[in-house]
């Protein structure tokens, strides 16, 4: 790990409790599950204005807050659900958000209806730079702006940058070929 700048996530990463599974097993790593990409997009959402750290310390409170982030499920959410949410202490209690995730899973089901699904609908937009995806984001979901749909494209393996590339896990994701790492 000395190859690695000393400010970079994958030094940070390496051996903390919380930060290390998400970085060797997930971060970068391409996604095709609407339900994975549901789940990273609300993550990423929540984590606005908050640490990575606490994102990832009430993680599996927030799976079981909302149905393990199961589109479906979050998508037919009403009011008693909201409220529910608003006042659950495993979540992020954030008015804005928690619209956001059901607002965002309901046009992920659109997104099934005209594309087959959220990972088609990314394929079928790529290749973007970081700026014309944050502008189609915007256009088709909520609370997400620049830092959201950048850190959100490149957890699942659609923008490059999620490792440095002295990281071993990078060789993996490459390996995997991902969106970022294809020819036009």
């Amino acid at each position: 790990m000395n190859t690695l700048p000393e400010a970079s996530y994958c030094r940070a990463a390496h051996g903390h409790p919380f930060h290390g599974p998400y970085h060797d097993a997930e971060y970068g790593f391409p996604v095709r599950d609407d339900d994975v990409l549901f789940e990273r997009l609300c993550l990423e959402i929540n984590q606005a204005g908050l640490s990575w750290l606490t994102i990832l310390k009430k993680r599996e409170g927030m799976r079981e807050a909302y149905d393990g982030f199961s589109v479906e499920r979050v998508a037919g959410y009403g009011e008693a659900d909201r409220e529910r949410l608003l006042a659950d202490p495993r979540i992020i209690r954030n008015r804005l958000k928690v619209n956001a995730a059901i607002h965002n899973a309901q046009n992920i089901l659109d997104l099934r209806a005209s594309h087959g699904g959220f990972a088609s609908w990314l394929d079928a937009h790529h290749p973007r730079d970081k700026a014309e995806w944050v502008r189609l984001f915007k256009k088709v979901f909520r609370f997400t702006g620049g830092e959201i749909t950048g850190e959100f494209l490149m957890s699942i393996g659609y923008l490059p940058g999620a490792h440095h590339e002295a990281c071993p896990v990078h060789q993996r994701i490459l390996a995997l070929d991902p969106p970022w790492s294809q020819a036009d």
